[in-house]
């Protein structure tokens, strides 16, 4: 399929990544418009969207017959930001425009993520054609959490979700209070500690799993911020809830690395042209391994051998250099959300402190 790139307003060059950041009177244009039916074309039989797409280009007569030849597929998931991000911007151009279709639309993803939740409450990577790791209840790239964020949206109904019929919305806060259930039943204990989530966890037992041979089974420095940020969005959270959250903030604050940086070493004649290599560095500001070790909290990398490591510099150059190790997305979470959500639901007691 050949498709050339989208033009907003005037000549501004509008991707698929920033359709949902644009000024609300957009919604209602001819350009919002024409990526709204783009979203149909691509939305499979089972209501939700495959990911890695740029949905928002120009599509030719012919993209449009493959496109309708492909809606059979079974490959909608959740993963990479897909069908919970094509559900929002549904429901700003319909809240922009009152079209039919884009309702419709929007109701049958609802109606795919609803089906897709395990028993459980939690959500595997794709539905209806998950396999291996995919079948795994998946926190990674925040799949899970942003598909309840979504539901949770829909079950309040306010703004642009106020569409929806009450039905809808039971099953929505249902799936939302299923899922939390799930969420806090996951979170890793080692000697009687509740600690932090994997990425991913087993879809039956929900004990913490391996993804791809380089994604062992971990405590996650990287994932698990978003399950402990969604956590901290609930009102009036139960004592389950506030306990499960002062325990990976914890955590996090424990397992925070500091003294080192990351930099890119200039590497000549190396694919990339340079190397990521660690340095000492004592102002540097924290950061955090994407793996720990479950049970020492020790961070861990891995070649596609599947075997743990301590450092970044013991692991092939192809993954040291093509895959995401370090973040310091606990930083936030620790000096700001954290601290604020604690003087809201447990004043006069910061974990932290």
């Amino acid at each position: 399929m050949c498709v050339s790139s989208a033009k907003g307003q005037g000549d501004k060059v509008i991707s698929w990544k920033q359709c949902l950041n644009q000024q609300a009177a957009w919604y209602s244009s001819s350009e919002a418009i024409r990526i709204a039916d783009n979203l149909l074309l691509y939305q499979r039989n089972s209501g939700g969207w495959p990911k890695n797409t740029e949905m928002a280009a120009v599509l030719t007569d012919a993209d449009k017959v493959e496109l309708t030849d492909q809606k059979q597929r079974t490959d909608s998931t959740i993963d990479n930001g897909a069908t919970y991000q094509q559900l929002r911007y549904l429901a700003e151009v319909y809240a922009a425009t009152s079209e039919g279709r884009f309702r419709d639309a929007f109701l049958a993803g609802v109606d795919y993520l609803l089906g897709a939740q395990y028993e459980n409450g939690g959500w595997p990577q794709f539905y209806p054609n998950a396999r291996g790791y995919s079948l795994h209840i998946t926190f990674n790239d925040g799949a899970m959490i942003n598909a309840m964020r979504l539901l949770r949206d829909v079950s309040q109904g306010e703004e642009d979700f106020a569409f929806v019929d009450g039905a809808r919305r039971t099953r929505a806060k249902l799936a939302v209070d299923k899922g939390i259930d799930c969420i806090l039943k996951c979170q890793i204990v080692h000697e009687g500690k509740r600690l932090a989530w994997c990425a991913q966890h087993d879809e039956k037992t929900l004990a913490p799993a391996a993804a791809r041979s380089y994604e062992l089974a971990s405590l996650s420095g990287s994932e698990a911020v978003g399950v402990v940020e969604f956590l901290m969005t609930l009102e009036n959270p139960s004592p389950k809830i506030i306990a499960a959250v002062e325990d990976a903030v914890r955590w996090f604050d424990s397992a925070k690395i500091t003294g080192i940086a990351q930099i890119l070493k200039p590497a000549p004649g190396t694919e990339k042209g340079y190397d990521k290599t660690i340095v000492a560095d004592p102002a540097a500001p924290p950061i955090w391994a994407r793996f720990y070790q479950i049970g020492t909290s020790k961070p861990i990398f891995c070649s596609r051998d599947g075997i743990p490591r301590d450092n970044l510099a013991d692991i092939s150059y192809e993954r040291r250099n093509g895959y995401s190790w370090y973040t310091d997305a606990p930083a936030d979470l620790l000096n700001k959300a954290y601290p604020a959500w604690a003087a809201k639901w447990t004043p006069g007691r910061n974990v932290l402190k």
